[in-house]
């Protein structure tokens, strides 16, 4: 397995002729080792990595004070308030001699506070985790260790349960007393803490917030804004219903999963996690990098059949797959979904080796094949 160049590096490379690139994406993904990559020599005491947490750098930022390099990279500078301006300012007056890259553990399309709009001046990239694509893995070995492990660099290549459940509390830690509390004027950041040891629990359901807003005695409105804090942040996401018309949808149930699938423990939310993280980085590669319109969304109707994911491009859905971690007959919620809606292909996917098409048309096939056959 190869994890020494990410797969964006190219599309920056393409990208920095002509704009600013913005790599978002969770905390310790790797978009700060991913940008280090484009100075020389790539570490973080070259002049040109300016860090907005570190005091020195956030000074000269502040004064306009860059150093005289190709290339400037700017890391969490979307902690300031007025950010767009200031990069704005810097990119109008020096884009013909410099190139910028600004990277942040939150998302930079949302925290646009204050000023002009930087549209037509820059790309914007989200990194995801290693994938079984992206590490180009061939076997079930490395697929269950990268399961096991997660797709972020640290745990991934220390290969320790130990490691990995420090790991975890350190970044769980991190997002709330640094990401968010740098970018929210919340009260009760504990409160946030153990909604998201709840969220654990949820990954895979539709996610209820009067539900859960009850739990944690707080209110709805509470709720739902503190998970879409989370949200912003790269801790979670939620998908929405697709409202086929010959079905009784539902139509405002959202399911939600974790950016981290190693957090959990129960074998079939985790490889469902899994799945889904790869169909949503294939969903943000088609969409950051070739401009398309992706959409992933899952399938539910109001009797409860339920078929976990479906990929829709330009508002047309392509393919939709469910998840078994075992080597099962073809889900019936599939066959019912199969005749009412005009999904081309329906697949189901397994840890296991059996691969055929079901005399209904239905293909079921290990999720590694999946990965080398449907997301090309």
């Amino acid at each position: 397995m190869d994890i020494k160049k990410r797969y964006l590096h190219k599309y920056i490379k393409e990208f920095l002729a002509t704009r600013m690139v913005f790599i978002g994406g969770p905390r310790q993904v790797g978009k700060t080792t991913l940008a280090l990559s484009f100075l020389s020599p790539a570490m973080v005491d070259n002049p040109a990595y300016l860090n907005w947490d570190d005091v020195q750098s956030r000074t000269l930022i502040r004064n306009g004070e860059l150093p005289n390099s190709k290339i400037i990279l700017l890391d969490e500078i979307h902690k300031f308030s007025k950010w767009r301006n200031l990069i704005k300012g810097f990119y109008d007056k020096r884009k013909e001699s410099q190139k910028f890259i600004v990277t942040g553990s939150a998302r930079l399309d949302y925290y646009r506070r204050g000023g002009d709009s930087l549209l037509g001046r820059y790309r914007y990239l989200r990194l995801h985790p290693f994938s079984i694509d992206e590490l180009k893995i061939k076997n079930k070995t490395d697929l269950d260790y990268l399961l096991q492990f997660g797709g972020y660099p640290e745990p991934f290549t220390t290969g320790s349960e130990r490691m990995l459940k420090l790991w975890h509390k350190e970044r769980l830690y991190r997002i709330v007393n640094d990401d968010i509390r740098d970018l929210e004027n919340l009260r009760d950041l504990s409160g946030v803490e153990i909604l998201m040891e709840s969220l654990v629990d949820r990954v895979g359901s539709p996610l209820s917030i009067n539900a859960l807003a009850e739990d944690l005695s707080v209110t709805h409105s509470t709720l739902e804004h503190w998970v879409k804090i989370l949200e912003q942040v790269y801790y979670c996401y939620r998908i929405s219903p697709y409202g086929a018309p010959k079905i009784r949808a539902v139509k405002k149930e959202k399911k939600l999963y974790l950016w981290d699938w190693s957090q959990l423990e129960d074998r079939g939310a985790k490889f469902e996690n899994f799945v889904a993280s790869h169909l949503l980085k294939y969903c943000h590669f088609l969409e950051d990098t070739e401009g398309e319109s992706m959409e992933l969304r899952y399938l539910r109707d109001k009797d409860r059949r339920e078929v976990d994911f479906v990929v829709l491009k330009n508002k047309k859905p392509i393919f939709a797959v469910e998840c078994k971690t075992g080597e099962k007959d073809v889900s019936k919620n599939i066959l019912y979904f199969k005749e009412r809606t005009q999904i081309p292909i329906f697949y189901q996917v397994h840890l296991g080796s059996k691969d055929y098409l079901s005399q209904s048309g239905v293909r079921v096939l290990p999720f590694l094949k999946f990965c080398d056959e449907a997301m090309r």
